[in-house]
């Protein structure tokens, strides 16, 4: 039987505006799918129904326009700010009080049109690829012994199962594509200074930024365009950093036609090797493989590519640990509530001197450098996105050094996006097959890696894919 929830967020939206669905039915029948299954998920930590159902009524009295998420429901995840609502940063170590004005990205989703179900859930403070926090588990829909990844877990799980039609993470170490890849979604992370409500500016080395997190290629495409032109047209925005651009038109546009002949690399390698056993699982090894072959049947060029050996994993520790630091200054924190991964983090971050960090930046700068002119020769760059099958829940254990490193492991190819400023795109490209020792049917995701300002290249490959091997009709059983 039909329901609302199958269609795409592009043909949810063009069903509101030609009046075939209501933003107020529209909302319903999600809160609905909310209250129904999330108890067992735990998509969500907070659900403002009533105000979700107020604002949808406001914008059924008004005109649809062209507004690229007008009457859309989303989630705001949990670290960002929305007026009146508490943001609780996936801690018990802070009070938890409702917050006193929005996030740039909370107002950026508003003036798209789009309207909050309320907050998706988030590990403590973003700083981990795990999915369990003091207020509960998040479960991967797909096997619910399972995570679902991180950071952005909630809102990868709502997507996934259909509680929300598509939503914006954020992504600072692969917070975006992490979840995406285990919960066979697509997830992009786009350039440093692309998306102007995330200019790249705050956090040491501007790791952070907002992505799409999606069903399909084009719903990606949607979202960024939300996300660059809030209203539609383009908007002056003083304070966004400059990324060059990749060809011209809308980001749909391009996931959409999905044109073009590119050349794309191989990685060998990841920048983790020094510091961790990457193990690739034969999945993983099977994910990429068949994207090799689809990419080689459409007619692109595939080479192989070494990674560089530049210093990473020390650099990258510091720049990481340093960002704890931030944390024991939050008004009303309570240290001795925080899991042990971020006590660690904090305790380590607070030791490093100033002298410290300037080395680690500088030597995350110098591998930005070789990365990006190893990478150079190529449209797009080909990895795993993540090495392993989505974890089992407690993987992580509770030895927070054995927890980083873990998280390394798991994920070793999605950080260095983050670290060069370059786009990067998750695709679910593949499922584990019956005799799988993790069982069959977990998803498996590969990773395109773009030039600066590239993400064009990225939608285009990733709808060529898409149509191939349509990975948009896999969905969890609860969907």
């Amino acid at each position: 039987m039909f329901e609302l929830h199958h269609l795409s967020a592009q043909e949810l939206w063009d069903w509101i505006r030609r009046g075939d669905a209501t933003a107020r039915e529209v909302t319903d029948h999600y809160l609905a799918r909310i209250d129904r299954l999330d108890a067992e998920l735990g998509a969500f930590v907070t659900v403002t129904a009533e105000a979700a159902r107020a604002r949808a009524d406001h914008l059924g009295d008004l005109v649809p326009t062209s507004r690229p998420l007008w009457g859309l429901p989303s989630g705001d995840k949990d670290l960002t700010d929305r007026r009146g609502v508490p943001t609780r940063s996936g801690t018990a170590a802070l009070p938890g009080d409702p917050a006193e004005a929005d996030h740039p990205l909370v107002t950026a989703l508003d003036d798209a049109g789009a309207i909050s179900l309320g907050k998706t859930a988030t590990p403590e403070f973003g700083m981990s690829s795990s999915s369990e926090t003091r207020f509960g588990t998040t479960r991967n829909p797909y096997d619910t012994t399972r995570a679902p990844g991180g950071s952005s877990s909630g809102a990868a799980v709502a997507v996934a199962v259909g509680l929300l039609p598509a939503a914006v993470g954020s992504d600072g170490g692969g917070s975006v594509r992490i979840p995406a890849a285990a919960t066979g979604l697509v997830g992009l992370k786009p350039s440093r200074g692309r998306v102007p409500s995330m200019p790249g500016r705050a956090g040491l080395g501007g790791l952070a930024v907002a992505g799409p997190l999606t069903r399909t290629v084009a719903d990606a495409g949607m979202l960024l365009d939300a996300l660059v032109a809030p209203t539609g047209l383009p908007e002056r925005q003083p304070y966004a950093l400059v990324t060059p651009d990749v060809g011209d038109g809308p980001f749909t546009a391009a996931a959409v036609r999905g044109e073009g002949r590119f050349a794309v690399g191989l990685l060998e390698g990841s920048p983790w090797d020094d510091f961790v056993d990457v193990v690739v699982d034969p999945a993983a090894r099977e994910a990429v493989d068949t994207a090799v072959r689809v990419l080689g049947e459409v007619g692109h060029g595939v080479e192989d590519v070494t990674m560089p050996r530049v210093p990473y994993a020390e650099p990258f520790q510091v720049a990481w640990e340093s960002s704890g630091a931030g944390i024991a200054r939050l008004p009303g924190i309570d240290l001795s509530a925080l899991t042990p991964l971020v006590a660690w983090l904090v305790e380590r971050g607070r030791a490093l001197t100033g002298a410290q960090v300037l080395d680690a930046m500088a030597g995350l700068d110098a591998f930005s450098v070789a990365l990006t002119r190893a990478f150079d020769r190529f449209d797009a760059v080909l990895t795993p996105t993540l090495a392993l099958t989505p974890r089992p829940l407690g993987w992580y254990g509770e030895d927070p050094a054995e927890d980083f490193r873990r998280q390394c492991a798991y994920s070793p190819w999605t950080s260095m996006a983050n670290v060069a400023g370059l786009p990067a795109i998750t695709l679910p490209v593949g499922v584990t097959a019956e005799g799988h020792p993790d069982g069959a049917g977990l998803p498996m995701g590969v990773q395109l890696i773009g030039r600066p300002g590239g993400e064009r290249v990225l939608l285009a490959i990733g709808a060529q894919l898409e149509r191939r091997l349509r990975w948009q009709r896999r969905h969890p059983s609860v969907w």
